[in-house]
């Protein structure tokens, strides 16, 4: 016998499936990507139980035994992880604060061209890079600068001695960070050129009557309206902090510079698939690179929120 408090819940459900059946084709097609995230992304989670485990590849991740805490007191006791995690937030640290604002300049300075031809065709000429893989830029970079690569090919014709631009440990890093503007400036400069496009024309117009120049009108007009988007971007970057850029690394470091190219995310490729796999130690290691985004995100978004920037998580308290 149903209740009259459950009667009331009963016509929410059903006026709930008559909303889904008549917008039946909008949830089919949502059906395969929420399907794609279940299961790729949702169900391999039950995968960090390994931190907490002494894996055995006779019983598998389910069977395998508890033992509480000790891959992570093994991983703060191992010397190799603190040295990999400093250079994770080092190299991270200047790469956001010399790639972040790479394309916000790029998209400000394609926004004021005044030929729509030549815009078209500098932003494909940005663009293109991003379609290429760290495997192919790493080739590039290496028949460019190696030992015997253009560079000292055509130093030794001018009668130059050559330079060992990739066995130098100081210049490692400037070229993670030349490569990663180059690779992927022009690409996300599409994000802050469609923020762009969307502003308000008659704030430009309201400004120029008041007589701002070009430069006051990208000041106080183009940069703010472009505020909330940086916001955004940039607590997306500072949450990949702990594990972005691994592919660019792994490609570009050698045997000479591999102290200067040590991340968490090399050290877990490392200790996972270059020696006596133990995965339960890796995982513990990927489960604190995690926790430590997830606290970076959350920290840089209310920074972010209480400097009036916006953020991707609403404030509880505020109900948004």
């Amino acid at each position: 016998m149903i209740t009259d408090s459950a009667r009331p819940l009963s016509k929410k459900k059903g006026r709930l499936l008559i909303e889904i059946w008549k917008n039946r084709e909008i949830y089919f097609l949502i059906l395969l990507p929420v399907a794609w995230y279940i299961v790729l992304c949702y169900f391999p989670m039950g995968g960090l139980t390994l931190a907490f485990k002494s894996y055995s590849g006779k019983l598998g991740i389910w069977g395998s035994t508890w033992i509480g805490l000790q891959n992570f007191k093994a991983v703060f006791n191992a010397p190799m992880f603190a040295d990999a995690f400093w250079m994770t937030i080092w190299i991270n640290f200047v790469m956001l604060l010399i790639c972040f604002p790479a394309p916000i300049v790029l998209a400000l300075m394609l926004n004021e061209l005044r030929m729509p031809r030549s815009k078209k065709v500098m932003q494909t000429i940005f663009t293109f890079p991003n379609f290429l893989s760290w495997i192919i830029i790493s080739s590039i970079i290496k028949n460019l600068l190696s030992q015997d690569g253009a560079l000292n090919g055509f130093l030794n014709v001018i009668n130059v001695e050559p330079v060992s631009i990739l066995g130098e440990k100081h210049l490692f890093r400037p070229i993670l960070y030349i490569t990663s503007i180059w690779k992927s400036a022009g690409w996300s400069s599409i994000i802050y050129l469609a923020t762009i496009s969307g502003i308000d024309q008659s704030q430009y117009e309201a400004a120029e009557i008041d007589g701002a120049n070009r430069w006051q009108r990208l000041v106080y007009v183009t940069l703010p309206s472009l505020m909330g988007t940086i916001s955004i971007m940039f607590i997306l970057e500072i949450g990949g902090m702990m594990g972005g850029h691994f592919d660019q690394i792994y490609n570009l470091q050698n045997d000479i510079v591999q102290e200067e190219a040590e991340t968490l995310a090399l050290y877990i490729y490392r200790i996972t698939f270059e020696r006596k796999p133990d995965y339960g130690f890796s995982t513990a290691v990927s489960m604190f690179c995690s926790v430590i985004n997830a606290a970076l995100m959350i920290t840089a978004n209310t920074v972010s929120r209480r400097l009036g920037g916006g953020g991707l998580i609403g404030d509880v308290n505020s109900g948004h």
